[in-house]
């Protein structure tokens, strides 16, 4: 099942008391969010407290591991990781959170009995299977998508671009095509677009021979 890592801003103090909680139940902190938001319906945790933001003057000190500023020092907003299923507002796992340090103590008992309630969540559970089903299709769509792009893109040329055939190869024309200037000039805004190093597929190199082609037809 597909899953979505969820960076959940919390007080320090909550953050602890969190990780403690999963510590001595020796599961994560997903499983424990989990453990909620499967069991109890959503109208029922929005009913308890939201631990909310940190404060100001709440951070945790890290060190950035990469980029350019790599080893240096981070002050950033506490906060918990989860992988759950795609599809949560972080509000509501931090309420849910919140709620099972609140049954842990003690504290509640949360009895449902509503068979109405039950249908609404069952329906809601539905949903969610639903939406997970269509994710999980468009994405697997969407890589077949990427790697049929990848396929047809040229591959370069070692030797850069030398004659009239390299700059109609790279083009993607028949060597023996003659494009007047208009076909050549829609034909390359096509391929920037594709090409171009800002998009998903392009990169340096296709974009450089396909503006080293168009220069060498265009004389």
């Amino acid at each position: 099942m597909l899953k979505k890592s969820y960076t959940i801003t919390c007080s320090s103090n909550f953050r602890d008391r969190i990780l403690d909680l999963a510590l001595r139940r020796s599961i994560n902190v997903g499983d424990l969010a989990r453990s909620i938001l499967i069991v109890i319906p959503e109208n029922i945790i929005n009913t308890f407290e939201d631990p909310g933001e940190p404060e100001f003057n709440d951070r945790e000190k890290t060190i950035i591991k990469s980029g350019r500023s790599k080893g240096r020092p981070w002050s950033r907003k506490p906060r918990l990781q989860a992988r759950l299923s795609p599809g949560y507002n972080i509000i509501l796992i931090r309420r849910a959170l919140n709620l099972a340090l609140i049954l842990s103590h003690g504290e509640h008992v949360i009895t449902i009995k509503d068979p109405i309630m039950i249908d609404e969540d069952q329906r809601i559970r539905n949903q969610k299977k639903t939406i997970e089903l269509a994710y999980n299709k468009l994405e697997d769509k969407l890589e077949l998508r990427s790697k049929a792009f990848s396929l047809l893109l040229f591959k370069p040329l070692i030797h850069g671009i030398h004659t009239r055939q390299d700059a109609l190869y790279v083009m993607g024309l028949p060597p023996s095509d003659r494009p007047d200037l208009a076909t050549l000039r829609g034909r390359y805004r096509e391929l920037a677009t594709i090409y171009h190093p800002d998009g998903e597929l392009g990169n340096h190199e296709h974009m450089s021979q396909l503006n080293a082609a168009m220069d060498f037809l265009s004389k």
